[in-house]
């Protein structure tokens, strides 16, 4: 590899890391003609400690931008070193790592030059090349870029197991005063072009084995938390908005690093702390898999999200007149909502339940979390003494018999080079 092409790296890498929606879950591209890459098989994963994925080749196609969007490292204005890579550079990268064993996909973006189709056409190409030329069969996640035409948007989904546009910032307030030259509008149109085009080949899919492949693992999108004021009801309730309007298959939530001194902006040395993504997650958890509505979770009288404890946790303690739960008569939904215990425990006890009366040692086996859950349930043999207790001392007490793994506010970014 020249110096050149080291520097690049660099340059390109390190602007990327600001972007966490490099997911590689959700395709089945499979290997064949003895191809590069097999996704079906699994990505091995990099995960820092607060969860950030960086086991992709993860970088820029450029850090040049048209744009001055006031939260971006790359925006034009920012004195900083710029690069671009050529679509071969790209191209002849991507293979030689994966042959090194170094990655096991590529996850690219870009800032934008000249305009939306100039980058979008250089994005398209590449993945092209990939695919085609060198028969790759790895993940492949695309920037979708923001008014780029449908016919470019389509070929990508052609080639890219998953596609993403970024919303950036949650509500259009804030992204008129942060990023006045953007238009949400932009966003919205691949994104609807993207949902009606994955149904329409899961339909066609239905009647014809030989329909084309289209962004197999969906299309996801970005948040910046932080950086314009919104609070945590604000966000998530955009999140659950996207997810049911759009059918995303993932929203992710990246805290601002305070990176200039634009009164716009948060101060420099006032990052989101780790804990506030963190719940954020936990939040998209509850509405994705524990059946839980966004304004259970956030709404006008709780519209941030607590710190110190889990949003399940929250929402139980603020309505502790649902409780307990008897773990052997009340149905699967509602020992979802119990704190302590996850999908695969609610799951076993329904299961289980169907032999005889569960017991608390019963549970701790299954895998509940018996210091959180024995505040909520009922169960054989197992007296429930906190009922009439107020939900501040059972948040003392809990929190008293455990300490918050999230309790750091600041941890390193992983580095793959």
């Amino acid at each position: 590899m020249s110096d050149r092409i080291k520097e690049k790296l660099e340059i390109l890498a390190d602007a990327a890391k600001y972007d966490v929606s490099c997911s590689s879950s959700g395709s089945n591209r499979k290997n064949k003609d003895h191809g590069l890459g097999n996704t079906g098989a699994g990505i091995c994963h990099t995960y820092t400690e607060d969860g950030r994925c960086v086991s992709l080749l993860k970088i820029l196609l450029t850090n040049h931008c048209i744009y001055d969007c006031a939260y971006c490292v790359s925006r034009k204005s920012n004195d900083i070193k710029r690069a671009a890579f050529t679509v071969q550079e790209v191209v002849d990268l991507t293979i030689n790592f994966y042959r090194r064993n170094y990655i096991e996909g590529l996850f690219l973006s870009s800032g934008i030059f000249k305009d939306a189709d100039f980058t979008m056409e250089r994005l398209v190409l590449i993945a092209k090349k990939l695919r085609r030329e060198h028969n790759f069969n790895g993940y492949i996640h695309l920037k979708t870029i923001p008014a780029a035409s449908p016919e470019l948007i389509h070929e990508a989904g052609l080639y890219a197991d998953r596609l993403s546009i970024n919303l950036e910032i949650p509500t259009d307030a804030g992204l008129k005063l942060l990023a006045p030259e953007k238009n949400r509008k932009d966003m919205i149109r691949p994104m609807t072009y993207l949902k009606d085009q994955l149904i329409k080949t899961k339909e066609e899919g239905k009647l014809f084995k030989t329909t084309p492949k289209f962004a197999p693992a969906g299309q996801s999108t970005q948040l910046i938390i932080g950086a314009s004021g919104e609070s945590d009801q604000q966000i998530i309730t955009a999140a659950n908005y996207f997810y049911n309007k759009f059918n995303m298959k993932r929203v992710y939530y990246s805290g601002y690093v305070p990176i200039s001194y634009d009164k716009r902006l948060p101060t420099i040395g006032t990052a989101v702390p780790t804990a506030r993504e963190n719940r954020l997650y936990q939040s998209d958890w509850l509405m994705r898999f524990y059946g839980f509505q966004a304004d259970e979770i956030v709404n006008e009288s709780h519209p941030l999200l607590d710190l110190d404890i889990d949003p399940k946790l929250s929402w139980a303690l603020r309505n502790m007149d649902r409780f307990p739960i008897d773990i052997n008569k009340d149905d699967y939904q509602l020992i979802l909502r119990v704190p302590g215990i996850g999908v695969g425990s609610a799951q076993k006890i329904v299961a289980a339940r169907k032999f005889g009366p569960l017991h608390i040692e019963h549970l701790r086996k299954i895998g509940v979390a018996i210091n959180r859950a024995k505040y909520f349930i009922s169960c054989k043999g197992f007296l429930q003494i906190y009922a009439d207790k107020r939900a501040d001392l059972i948040k003392s007490y809990i929190l008293n018999s455990s300490k918050s793994k999230y309790t750091s506010s600041t941890t390193q970014q992983l580095q793959l080079f």
